[in-house]
């Protein structure tokens, strides 16, 4: 039993990051360049349906990658200081995602775009140190 949950816990975390970076790299990569072709106010209406559209996901995504990270840790014990300070890296970084994702997802956000792309890098920074603690592990 302790597998299947561990496999669960694994697929609820990469499932809930790969929803919220992935959802990042669409809004800011495709979403974004191409409402630039919108007048000011079409361009704000559809950031703000976009966004509307996408704040249950990102609530969903958030509290699966709290869940599971809280099981991964407590399932996991005894690392190397080197895997904690990691960790604890990856950790700070995350608390920045989860709360520029709740700011990103707000409606009549002017900062949107700017938002996202500081939030993209952290995201892509965390999945590299995720590498590397899953190889040091």
């Amino acid at each position: 039993m302790p597998d299947v949950l561990s496999v669960i816990a694994r697929w609820l975390h990469i499932s809930s990051m790969a929803t919220l970076i992935g959802g990042l790299l669409y809004g800011r990569l495709v979403m974004i360049p191409a409402s630039n072709a919108l007048a000011p106010d079409a361009r704000e209406a559809l950031a703000d349906k976009a966004a509307a559209l996408y704040r249950p996901l990102v609530f969903t995504a958030v509290c699966g990658l709290f869940v599971s990270g809280i099981y991964n840790i407590l399932a996991n014990p005894g690392h190397s200081p080197r895997y904690h300070m990691l960790l604890g890296i990856k950790l700070l970084l995350v608390l920045h995602v989860f709360a520029t994702m709740f700011l990103i997802v707000r409606p009549h956000n002017p900062r949107r775009a700017r938002m996202m792309t500081g939030t993209l890098i952290s995201g892509l920074i965390i999945i590299a140190i995720s590498a590397w603690l899953r190889r040091i592990f």
